[in-house]
């Protein structure tokens, strides 16, 4: 039987009873029409799973009551922070999407020189609220108990501006003529930032600030792939190498 995994935004302990988010309730009580004793499992992103039955069942509230908590075992052992040139709305989403089903613990939206997409700073907020509750879905249907960090839209530049503090992270960025490949990488550490391009790639002046920073270039063979395609399919090769798949 499917596991229901619902995220709740506020501490979790056993023994608590709490009122689930409204989304979430209506959800139980309309669409899956479950009852008082039913079992649900709860995360609020601090790594453990919080087992719960329901306590009240209706059209307004569902209430549970938590009775376990476990450690979720489901965290890569390899921390990807990706750093994502902005896509067009629907390839973003689908790139949150799979990106926090791979395992990626931190999702940087850019703006690159190349960029097609271009977002005032209301709408990036706004797109930024969304991309999380991408992510968190995304955890709900994969079983993963942290929820990856949205940051921020930001141009490039700022970005490697900050960049300072990730100086363990083995630093990679999609490049087609990239001097490494995926399978000669080496020893990786236990953390790599990797840098993707928007649909045009990065320009030459994100090649040089990319270079200067610190950032190797990373091919994923002879094919051109999609904005969409790539930074996944370099996650899934990383983790495929020293991750836990």
């Amino acid at each position: 039987m499917r596991t229901i995994r619902i995220h709740v935004d506020q501490m979790l302990s056993v023994g608590a009873e709490l009122a689930l988010p409204q989304q979430a309730a209506a959800h139980l009580a309309r669409v899956l029409r479950l009852r008082g004793g039913d079992g649900v499992t709860l995360f609020n992103g601090d790594g453990q799973d919080y087992l719960a039955e329901l306590i009240a069942v209706s059209p307004r509230e569902v209430r549970v009551r938590v009775l376990d908590a476990r450690f979720n075992v489901s965290e890569s052992p390899l921390r990807i922070t990706l750093a994502q040139a902005l896509a067009r709305s629907e390839k973003m989403d689908w790139i949150v999407q799979k990106a926090t089903e791979l395992g990626v613990a931190e999702i940087v939206p850019l703006v690159t020189e190349r960029s097609e997409v271009r977002l005032d700073d209301a709408r990036a907020r706004k797109r930024q609220e969304h991309w999380q509750a991408v992510a968190i879905s995304a955890c709900e249907q994969s079983g993963r108990a942290r929820v990856p960090m949205i940051a921020a839209v930001q141009p490039l530049r700022a970005w490697l501006d900050s960049a300072g503090e990730r100086t363990s992270a083995m630093r990679l960025a999609l490049l087609p003529g990239g001097e490494l490949a995926a399978r000669a990488l080496g020893d990786l550490g236990n953390h790599a930032v990797l840098a993707v391009g928007p649909e045009g790639g990065f320009g030459e002046m994100d090649d040089a600030a990319l270079r200067d920073a610190g950032f190797r270039g990373l091919r994923l063979g002879p094919r051109v792939l999609r904005t969409e395609t790539a930074g996944i399919a370099a996650v899934a090769a990383l983790q495929s190498r020293y991750g836990d798949w």
